[in-house]
């Protein structure tokens, strides 16, 4: 079933709180609501808007917004050791991960309280505390726009690496995610590689699975703003990958600097963007209606009435600093329309 919104404000409908209109907004829940939309009057200009939570919008959208609305969760495989889910687009990914949790099974909890939809997250590769979305993902079930198909990808026919994957590339303005499948493990596989999870759940009494996920939650919580209080869109950079004599270089002068070592890739080394960002004395710092935050240098927020634009060129000014502090460049993780 389809809904159809016509001239739509869309502060609503974005975590920036950004106020912009949109054409058009269509609800869908299913391949054959896509198949009408692009048999019966095929849109010029498309995009997917799940949840909001990864999209920056500086000017009103002139085409079609379709959000997936279908949040269905079903088992689909289970054996002794694992259990296989599909879960359509429109689920709200955190609470995926506190039901995962609920049933005991192991996988997901690292990437506890991240904001996103299920359908968003195998684009982004959504990943946090040495975990990624590509480790327990198995299938993207896909809405092909060309010829009006479902298509079934393996993990590994999705590309997927640091923040991105085929969907980022190839397939970008072709699919439309309508479901994931995800294998879980229910042996206890805890993933402890980041210092701060690692005291936060030694604190609560030892690497449970519920305690896993609360130690997460708990350091997103002291470190992320509220969307409800500060408009802001999570990270909003990419953490840069460098190569290791660029890495080295920096070492040598900073050697607090946190460096993280890639796997499968002893030529790169991946830094950490929101220490560069503080390091570059901008951690606070503010511009009119938009700020970076005080808490994590990652994110950049809202304070009340800013618009895309003045978010991009705090952005521009944030990537121009660490360059010529670090010699390194950042970029934006957030989709910017």
């Amino acid at each position: 079933m389809k809904r159809i919104y016509n001239d739509i404000n869309l502060a609503e409908r974005n975590s920036f709180g950004v106020v912009q209109r949109a054409k058009t907004l269509i609800e869908f829940e299913t391949a054959d609501d896509l198949r009408e939309i692009f048999s019966e009057q095929r849109p010029d200009k498309w995009y997917v808007l799940g949840e909001g939570n990864n999209t920056l919008f500086t000017r009103d959208w002139d085409g079609v917004l379709l959000t997936p609305v279908a949040r269905g969760v079903s088992v689909i495989d289970e054996d002794d050791d694992s259990m296989s889910l599909r879960v359509e687009a429109g689920a709200n990914w955190d609470e995926l991960v506190e039901w995962c949790v609920e049933r005991g099974l192991w996988g997901m909890e690292n990437l506890s309280l991240i904001p996103s939809s299920v359908g968003a997250a195998p684009v982004q590769n959504i990943g946090a505390y040495g975990a990624e979305a590509k480790d327990v993902i198995t299938v993207v079930e896909y809405f092909d726009t060309r010829d009006l198909s479902v298509v079934r990808l393996d993990r590994e026919a999705c590309s997927f690496a640091y923040r991105e994957s085929i969907f980022k590339h190839e397939l970008k303005g072709v699919a439309i995610i309508l479901a994931v499948e995800f294998k879980l493990s229910k042996t206890p596989r805890p993933n402890l590689g980041y210092g701060d999870v690692i005291g936060e759940v030694e604190a609560r009494g030892g690497a449970t699975l519920r305690n896993i996920r609360d130690a997460v939650c708990a350091i997103r919580s002291r470190k992320l703003p509220d969307t409800k209080v500060l408009g802001n869109a999570g990270s909003f950079f990419k953490n840069p990958i460098v190569d290791v004599a660029v890495a080295d270089r920096l070492t040598a002068e900073y050697p607090e600097m946190p460096r993280y070592a890639l796997p499968n890739d002893m030529a790169h080394v991946k830094l950490a963007a929101g220490w560069l960002i503080d390091k570059a004395g901008l951690k606070g710092y503010r511009e009119g209606n938009v700020g970076v935050h005080d808490r994590q240098a990652l994110v950049l927020v809202n304070h009340g009435g800013a618009t895309g634009s003045e978010v991009i060129a705090l952005s521009q000014r944030v990537c121009r600093e660490v360059k010529s502090r670090f010699g390194v460049d950042i970029v934006p993780e957030v989709n910017i329309l």
